[in-house]
């Protein structure tokens, strides 16, 4: 199979793509991650994508818990090894109990506490079918309100364009990470 992506070679950046970097690099995440890298060809995407990512995953209303449950859900909708295998990790420093995640990773229904399960149903329905059953929506603003409701939006939608990303450029999860099962 040929490579659906350039290797990256720092020394064959234009001006705007090491900008971008230094940018994503000095912003919160302290790093750059894969999918930067992967939409580093479109510099201006990848800077724009960056920066939302950046605002869902560390400036939004949801508790940290919550965000990388919903991160699973995405992840594991969308069989992206990539982001399991971060978010997995990030999912267990932020709370989320490791049956939770192995459950999710199986592809099971996991046991959830509230407001988890409000969010993980949320997420898990808007991922699978580009929409939420009144229910679930009615649920999940009682718990999170309106704001809440918006950013977990923001959240799935972000970590799809993520996973679409990563899965359609073949990028490898790290050797020895959490692994869907």
């Amino acid at each position: 199979m040929t490579p659906r992506s350039t290797p990256f070679d720092a020394a064959r950046l234009s001006d705007v793509q090491r900008e971008v970097l230094d940018e994503v690099r000095t912003g919160k995440r302290g790093t750059v991650p894969a999918n930067v890298l992967a939409w580093l060809p479109s510099p201006e995407l990848a800077r724009r994508a960056a920066a939302l990512g950046e605002f869902v995953r560390y400036e939004t209303s949801l508790p940290r818990r919550l965000s990388e449950l919903a991160i699973l859900a995405v992840a594991r909708q969308w069989a992206c090894e990539y982001e399991w295998a971060v978010h997995a990790v990030e999912a267990a420093d932020a709370g989320v109990p490791g049956a939770v995640i192995a459950s999710i990773a199986r592809n099971e229904e996991p046991i959830l506490d509230l407001p988890d399960v409000h969010v993980y149903t949320f997420a898990r329905a808007l991922a699978a079918k580009g929409r939420v059953p009144d229910a679930v929506y009615t649920q999940a603003t009682a718990v999170l309100g309106e704001q809440g409701v918006v950013d977990l939006i923001g959240v799935v939608g972000y970590y799809t364009l993520v996973a679409f990303t990563l899965n359609a450029r073949e990028v490898a999860a790290p050797a020895g990470s959490p692994r869907l099962g």
